[in-house]
């Protein structure tokens, strides 16, 4: 008999991913019924899902009881929440993740995997008051290992995506264009291929949950850096893109007012403690020999995913 595999956030990228992994893998396609959790079941994206042959079903963002409902019968779950960056991401994070947790236990689920991100104001011993959903989802992270369920975790980094809006390059001058921040070019990034990629690591835990049970997945390809980025995107797109250093004061003055304090501690952070804390190198190179088939590079990302310059 087949068990259930409950995907929160089943049309984001994700859970997409991991809803395609699974039925990518003989395996697990075997072994696993999947449910996606959306709020539009009439959406496009949910519809698709359907023609595909998942079961999907409609539950509210931090609505505990639509969940419990939704979760019923479940084998795992998979969840993820969405940042909100409205100036309390922090609160949202805590909100929709402890009562996606608490639902979990309330339908008697036994194992629960949850994406995570690392505790930047511990890491940073305080300096750092505006990580938001970091320690937002560090915090959930920490509550769902009291509740009475197995557990194990996924922590993405930097998603590629970012580099086709926030960190896009913008023009700078006749056929050049840049990308401009506060720090070092030599800052490093753990990147991840959200999309084709975040599966890979959930099918290994699904693979061999005792294993992974209580352990965090810090999911990157590998570590680039600001000025290896500029230089990737300089190579697919044949055109000039610099990396440009500007004052912190000066960058932040080009952010909406809800984010830039957060942004500007976030890239201070990675910066100044790494992306995972001290050992972000060595967390990263065990955590992608875990992951169930070919990572992307953020080469292989840019020829698949054009960036849009005039």
């Amino acid at each position: 008999m087949q068990r259930i595999l409950v995907i929160v956030g089943a049309t984001g990228n994700q859970g997409g991913s991991v809803i395609d992994a699974v039925l990518r893998d003989a395996k697990l396609n075997k072994d696993y019924r999947l449910r996606g959790i959306t709020r539009n079941l009439e959406g496009a994206s949910a519809k698709a899902l359907v023609e595909r042959g998942i079961e999907m079903v409609q539950a509210e963002t931090g609505d505990e009881e639509s969940h419990v409902k939704a979760f019923e019968g479940a084998h795992t779950i998979f969840a993820s929440t969405v940042t909100v960056y409205d100036g309390h991401a922090y609160d949202h994070e805590i909100a929709h993740g402890r009562a996606l947790a608490d639902a979990a236990v309330k339908a008697a689920v036994p194992y629960y995997i949850y994406s995570t991100l690392p505790n930047a104001g511990q890491i940073s011993n305080g300096k750092l008051k505006h990580m938001g959903h970091f320690d937002g989802k560090a915090e959930v992270e920490a509550y769902i290992r009291k509740l009475p369920l197995k557990s194990a975790f996924i922590a993405p980094g930097c998603f590629m995506s970012n580099f086709h809006d926030s960190l896009a390059p913008r023009p700078m001058g006749p056929g050049t264009y840049g990308i401009a921040n506060f720090v070092k070019p030599e800052t490093q990034l753990p990147l991840i291929d959200t999309a084709s990629d975040t599966g890979k690591w959930v099918t290994a835990i699904l693979c061999d949950f005792e294993q992974y049970h209580g352990k965090v997945l810090q999911c990157a390809t590998g570590l680039y850096t600001m000025q290896g980025i500029v230089d990737a995107m300089s190579k697919s797109s044949g055109k000039t893109i610099l990396y440009k250093q500007i004052p912190r004061d000066i960058w932040k003055s080009f952010l909406p007012p809800t984010m830039k304090d957060h942004l500007s501690d976030m890239f201070q952070y990675f910066e100044e403690f790494g992306y995972y804390g001290e050992k972000t190198k060595e967390n990263v190179d065990w955590s992608s020999r875990q992951a169930r088939g070919k990572l992307t590079t953020l080469d292989e990302y840019l020829i698949a995913n054009k960036l849009q310059l005039d």
